[in-house]
């Protein structure tokens, strides 16, 4: 299906392999304790397993949080790592990445549309990467996962950004990395962009029904602002 830019009122971001690169994080983390097998991998190269573990983690990963959020145990899972957080218990970065562009992209559609954040992040999380990059006030409105009762896959969260920004669930863009920012979108109403710098796979993304896929969001200011009214966006190829 492709992507009507006429409909395109109001803009709601995903964070983590959307805006953050998250994904780079996690492969660091990943590749330093598999190190004492180093050997045992062929060229002694631990960079392309670590990547694999990420990215096939997304799917499971997503499908346990929908479950805690289905039952109503993410509220608890949330108030536990908060807790965590406030007391200083476990590891956490002192810093977070940003996706090359980002910041630039996010700057231009400034003014253009209203603009949201829609994270599974809890709100302190959330609120620490904006800042860390000075992203807070290009934004109307930012939802956690404790914002609402339901986070995504659930439409929650996008209905919710959409009364604030005061602007149908219908003329919303939801931009995200994973299936489940997808199906999120597709529930509220909303049209889809799937990007490919996080977690996502492009096979995932069409199946569950993007309405384009891109290699990252820096490739969304020059299709939105190029113009087009009206335009139907399909053919991503020269894009990828």
């Amino acid at each position: 299906m492709a992507l009507d830019i006429s409909r395109i009122h109001a803009l709601c971001f995903d964070i983590d392999g959307t805006l953050s690169d998250t994904d780079d994080l996690w492969m660091r983390k990943i590749e330093k304790l598999m190190l004492p097998l180093k050997p045992l991998f062929p060229g002694r190269q631990v960079t392309p397993i670590a990547r694999w573990l990420v990215m096939s983690l997304e799917t499971p990963g997503n499908f346990l949080y929908h479950l805690l959020d289905r039952f109503s145990f993410d509220d608890q899972v949330a108030r536990l790592f908060s807790h965590l957080a406030r007391h200083n218990i476990g590891h956490k970065p002192k810093s977070m990445l940003i996706i090359p562009g980002v910041k630039e992209t996010i700057t231009k559609l400034t003014g253009h549309y209203p603009m949201a954040i829609v994270s599974a992040r809890d709100a302190k999380t959330t609120f620490t990467f904006l800042d860390q990059f000075n992203l807070k006030t290009h934004f109307d409105c930012v939802v956690s996962a404790q914002t609402c009762r339901y986070t995504k896959p659930f439409p929650d969260p996008i209905l919710w950004a959409s009364q604030e920004m005061k602007v149908s669930p219908q003329n919303v863009l939801m931009i995200g990395d994973t299936t489940v920012d997808i199906r999120a979108g597709k529930a509220a109403g909303a049209q889809t962009v799937g990007v490919l710098c996080g977690f996502g796979r492009e096979k995932e993304l069409r199946r569950a029904g993007a309405n384009l896929i891109l290699p990252s969001i820096t490739n969304l200011s020059n299709i939105l602002l190029s113009g087009s009214t009206g335009a139907e966006i399909s053919d991503t190829q020269n894009l990828l």
